[in-house]
């Protein structure tokens, strides 16, 4: 959905021109650079904050963007530290965002990082290789009560009980250390039939787990009013989803900043309890049949977009 992306983003760069200032935005996830490298071909007087935690992935994004770097300012961090990114590069507001969640496909295909349980590989999860904590160590240490909580919670796996006994009895008798070795674990304690129909039968464990060492929710939950406040006025946000937590979270931080604060029949209503945003999306937008051919992995992408109308509640 790149071209959909970056023409939901397009009203707000040409706000800030009609306003006379240098457009500014954020891509909080980085990543290798694909969409930045698009809205930097289409908006010649653009510059895009970079973010992004993964410090391989800062480094090849400035590589692909060689001849572009003159407007592209990489960040060192997570997708909540918007306020950070923008005093880093000097300013302190920004008139598009764009949010592309979830681990990317350079992420998933490098063996050595440990996200896809396809091949067996280091249990690592990691997003920022700099970090200390991986899969490995929240596997060896939970609680069953906490691995069984957050299997169920982050991987949405009606079968997290009898996974997390199945990891603890595993690891009383050796660590795990491999994917494929915790892969082997969740096989055992899945019902064949259920891994038939639910395809494969540790992909939502999987989720959990790097859901649970990267902090990804809690982050976002963070990110996405920090990304509101930050917004100039006319400026537009982007979220791309691809679970149902992290479009809920989207959904629901979006829908309160779209809705007036002030109470029910209120006769008049005072600027302050106005919405903040108005969605531009109805409901959310996905991927046509195209383009998850040319990309399988975006097949379960929701795309919501927001657009500030007024200046934030009781700050900006």
């Amino acid at each position: 959905m790149r071209d959909r992306v970056i023409d939901l983003l397009a009203p707000a760069v040409q706000a800030a021109r009609d306003a006379g200032r240098t457009p500014i935005a954020v891509d909080g996830t980085l990543g290798m650079g694909g969409h930045t490298q698009q809205m930097l071909r289409r908006f010649e007087d653009l510059v895009v904050v970079g973010i992004d935690r993964d410090p391989h992935a800062l480094r090849m994004a400035g590589e692909r963007l060689e001849g572009l770097a003159d407007r592209l300012i990489p960040f060192h961090g997570t997708y909540d530290q918007v306020p950070e990114a923008l005093e880093a590069a000097g300013v302190d507001r920004m008139d598009a965002a764009l949010y592309d969640l979830g681990v990317s496909s350079y992420q998933l295909d490098a063996r050595e990082r440990g996200f896809a349980y396809s091949y067996d590989a280091p249990l690592d999860m990691r997003m920022d290789t700099d970090a200390a904590y991986t899969a490995a160590d929240l596997v060896a240490e939970a609680e069953e009560s906490e691995l069984r909580s957050l299997i169920r919670r982050y991987g949405e796996e009606k079968f997290a009980g009898p996974i997390a006994r199945a990891i603890v009895r595993a690891r009383a008798e050796r660590a795990l250390t491999t994917t494929g070795e915790l892969v082997d674990v969740i096989r055992s304690a899945v019902p064949v039939a259920a891994g038939a129909k639910g395809g494969h039968p540790a992909k939502r464990t999987f989720q959990a787990l790097r859901i649970a060492v990267n902090d990804e929710l809690d982050l976002l939950e963070a990110a996405v009013p920090a990304v509101l406040d930050r917004l100039h006025v006319g400026g537009r946000v982007v979220v791309m989803s691809y679970h149902s937590l992290e479009d809920r979270i989207a959904k629901r931080h979006l829908g309160e900043w779209a809705t007036s604060t002030a109470p029910p029949n209120f006769p008049v209503v005072l600027e302050e309890h106005e919405p903040v945003v108005k969605i531009l999306t109805r409901g959310t937008e996905k991927p046509t049949s195209g383009e998850i051919a040319e990309n399988p992995r975006a097949s379960s992408v929701k795309v919501r977009a927001a657009e500030k109308i007024r200046k934030s509640r009781g700050t900006r």
